[in-house]
């Protein structure tokens, strides 16, 4: 991204990002060749995830895997033993955009549950909409929101519009420093992304090995520690600008705005205090991006070409 449009975005993904779970909270061109870039050591990586104002910093960038046809099945199964590869985008060439959406759930966001604060921290009039639009949808479950809500994600799973991959298991953080998430300390990396992987594959037969960083945060270190997890990291390059969003219009302009052939918009599917416009934004957006010629799917046939 380049000058003043490229500047614009980057503020509106900070933003965005920092309001993903508790006001807490990687975009760029994946190369599609077969041969991984060389990474350099942990100790040396930064931030994949600019401040506001700042230039993206350099990040390793891996190339994408097949999503299907893998050994085991699982669209997004990595077999790169030394970096966790990453999508940030589709092919620039075809009409497709994939919609992504999160569910987080952070420990302050269950104590706010438990005590009745929030009624939910499930946004069922989203899901409702998306099936009434026949829109397919890829999401992405923390394992402390799949814990909360075991026979949803059941649900979720058997829906053959929707696929899901992991979020982590409560949302904290891969960097020492991503807005105001808290972080997963570096030997508890490998194990806390697996363990939602674990839980999901419990609910969902059909579980991918896509996965998603809390706030969009990563550098060297937790691409090398994630690597043996075999999942593939996705990025976004439209954020959907839903996180404590005051009413639908300012997120169905952030995404109409900025959308393009082979995008990824990240939204979030928990609602409650954290996303509570994310429902009455789905439908314009939709129906203005099949006004446009947009193709909508999921992350998988994003990949794939739609094939």
């Amino acid at each position: 991204m380049t000058g003043a449009r490229g500047i614009a975005l980057l503020l509106v993904a900070a933003l965005v990002m920092a309001g993903c779970g508790e006001q807490e909270s990687s975009t760029g061109v994946v190369p599609l060749s077969t041969t991984p870039t060389a990474s350099p050591p942990p100790s040396t990586a930064t931030p994949s995830t600019p401040r506001p104002g700042s230039p993206a910093p350099s990040t390793p960038r891996v190339s994408t895997p097949t999503p299907v046809g893998t050994p085991n099945g699982r669209p997004g199964a990595s077999h790169n033993s030394n970096l966790m590869p990453i999508v940030d985008h589709g092919p620039r060439d075809q009409k497709l955009v994939a919609l992504t959406f999160d569910a987080d759930l952070t420990a302050a966001m269950r104590k706010r549950l438990l005590s009745g604060k929030v009624t939910s921290y499930y946004n069922a009039t989203l899901i409702k909409e998306l099936r009434t639009l026949q829109v397919p949808a890829t999401m992405f479950l923390t394992g402390m929101w799949m814990e909360e809500y075991p026979e949803v994600t059941r649900e979720l799973a058997a829906d053959p519009l929707f696929e899901l991959g992991t979020h982590t298991y409560d949302h904290r953080a891969f960097t020492k420093h991503c807005y105001t998430l808290g972080s997963v300390p570096r030997s508890d990396m490998l194990a806390d992304v697996q363990k939602a992987v674990t839980q999901l594959d419990k609910l969902d037969p059909h579980a991918t090995r896509w996965f998603r960083f809390p706030g969009g945060c990563y550098d060297g270190t937790a691409l090398h520690e994630l690597a043996p997890a075999g999942v593939t990291a996705v990025g976004l390059d439209v954020p959907g600008a839903d996180g404590f969003a005051k009413s639908p219009k300012p997120i169905v302009k952030q995404v109409l705005s900025h959308v393009q052939n082979g995008s990824i918009v990240v939204l979030h599917m928990h609602g409650g205090d954290n996303a509570p416009y994310t429902d009455e934004a789905i439908t314009p957006i939709v129906k203005e991006l099949r006004t446009r010629g947009f193709q909508l799917v999921t992350v998988t046939q994003l990949m794939n070409g739609n094939r």
